[in-house]
């Protein structure tokens, strides 16, 4: 029943663009491919991600959206929270990705033909095929190639052996990614654990720090810093974001140790006895996946328009890197040792879910981040704190490096500058900058949906039969210990 519902829906949605498209009288094709030229000779696509600037200082052609524009947005959102929860049927409807896929397509049709009625066919064609396709290629390859290395033994998980695994992933993370550096360390640190019943708060833990906040020292860490870097962000400048990382990190590895000897203290004494008597010395396997991360590193930091100078003329050539990404992805394949990904107990479960749901999350966010682009300014935003909580509460439901972006524009509208030199110029703009930066890239942890590798840690720990907590649940952790550590930092950095 519930699979015709939302075959009905994905059909209504397609024949709401046919009746867009005839009432318009535009061809997708047509709008989108001649904003796409408009566009480029701007240069908004120098590096194949969009957004470099605000639509309207492009002049993308597209007419004011109404607020209402933004329902299948929190219709996804909604579906996401709920349906696990509402009964037993939705949850095992939920836990197959096709359905997932189903869903996606079916509000992000509606929001395609609210988005073509008002002449945003441009922003469509920019936003999926220079934002999602080399996000997706480029979590496919973090994920697919670092599931080759195998981070093989089972040392004891106590309290301080799960917090070094936690220290050294979120250092990790700022140098071979969030996603990388996720999924690199998740399934040794739950192998780890298996002896273990009470590891959820550990996989929480793991987002917060390992799949988010980590990865705030160097535009490879995340997103909206590697766009930042591709604004005109000095490489180095993100170790500035220090003192904001390790004061944050320090926090929660503090409660970690704390709640994990508490854990640790429940556990049964003969799955402790166990978890002692069955230790292993680590060791490492499949080291030449190492050399194709290294070359997705190489890839993300040089092949873009700083280096390739032509790719500002011709966006597409920035899909140079992509294509170097999947032959990097078909390397690891032919070099690697099926038995390694066996051993990881690899599947792809996780990126398949992670693309499946985002094309929805891509297609119905363009309404709320052009609300957010052509209004913002009527939010009153001024304070650092102001830019330090709203671009992070934006970042936890939205994606991250389009909502940095947005609010970098209007911290550069807001001082009178045009340029991220400007910015870095000024005592008061580069404070600005640090708040937009620390808020983007460290309440992506607030929801399963604020950063990628959260979704894709949580489909991993329970592929291995850990029962992770609702969106709603995982709300609840993220607002009783993030939001005091955020606010701790707004008090020390942002007032």
């Amino acid at each position: 029943m519930r699979n015709k519902f939302f075959t009905t829906l994905l059909f209504l949605s397609l024949v709401l663009n046919v009746s867009v498209w005839a009432e318009t009288g535009v061809s997708p094709q047509t709008n989108t491919l001649a904003q796409s030229e408009t566009d480029a000779g701007h240069g908004e696509h120098g590096n194949g991600n969009s957004h470099q600037e605000t639509a309207a200082a492009h002049g993308e052609a597209g007419d004011d959206l109404p607020l209402w524009s933004v329902i299948p947005f929190v219709l996804i959102l909604l579906s996401i929270a709920l349906l696990p929860l509402i009964s037993h049927t939705t949850e095992h409807w939920w836990e197959n990705n096709n359905n997932k896929l189903l869903l996606s397509l079916a509000l992000g049709g509606v929001s395609f033909g609210i988005l073509m009625a008002h002449s945003w066919g441009g922003k469509i064609f920019h936003t999926m095929v220079f934002d999602y396709i080399p996000f997706i290629i480029l979590l496919a390859a973090l994920f697919y190639i670092s599931g080759g290395i195998v981070l093989k033994g089972d040392i004891e998980a106590t309290p301080v052996n799960n917090t070094i695994f936690l220290v050294v992933g979120t250092f990790l993370a700022s140098f071979i990614g969030t996603t990388g550096a996720s999924m690199l360390l998740i399934r040794p640190l739950l192998k780890t654990n298996s002896e273990r019943k009470h590891v959820v708060h550990t996989v929480i833990f793991f987002i917060f720090l390992v799949s988010n906040i980590g990865g705030s020292l160097t535009p490879l860490g995340d997103p909206p810093l590697f766009l930042g870097y591709l604004q005109g962000v000095p490489f180095v400048w993100t170790f500035k974001l220090f003192p904001q990382m390790i004061i944050a990190s320090g926090i929660l590895l503090v409660i970690y140790f704390i709640w994990d000897t508490i854990m640790h203290g429940k556990e049964t004494k003969k799955d402790i006895r166990y978890d002692h008597s069955h230790r292993q010395p680590l060791g490492l396997e499949g080291q030449v996946n190492l050399l194709w991360l290294l070359g997705v590193i190489l890839s993300v930091a040089f092949l873009n328009q700083n280096y390739i100078p032509a790719i500002e003329k011709y966006p597409f050539l920035a899909f140079i890197r992509e294509a170097v990404l999947v032959g990097l992805i078909v390397l690891s394949k032919v070099t690697s040792d099926p038995k390694l990904r066996e051993k990881n107990k690899f599947t792809l479960g996780p990126i398949q879910e992670v693309a499946y749901l985002f094309i929805g999350i891509f297609l119905t966010m363009i309404p709320a981040l052009l609300l957010l682009e052509h209004h913002g300014k009527e939010l009153g935003i001024t304070e650092r704190w102001q830019f330090f909580w709203v671009t992070g509460g934006f970042s936890g439901v939205l994606d991250n490096a389009p909502t940095y972006l947005t609010f970098l524009s209007l911290a550069k509208g807001l001082l009178g500058f045009s340029n991220v030199t400007q910015i870095l110029a000024d005592p008061v703009g580069e404070e600005l900058l640090k708040a937009i930066s620390v808020g983007a890239v460290f309440m992506g942890a607030l929801t399963y949906i604020g950063n990628a590798p959260n979704f894709m840690v949580k489909s991993v720990a329970e592929e291995n039969k850990i029962k992770m907590p609702s969106f709603g649940g995982y709300v609840v952790y993220s607002f009783l210990l993030l939001v005091p550590t955020f606010l701790l930092l707004t008090w020390i950095f942002f007032v």
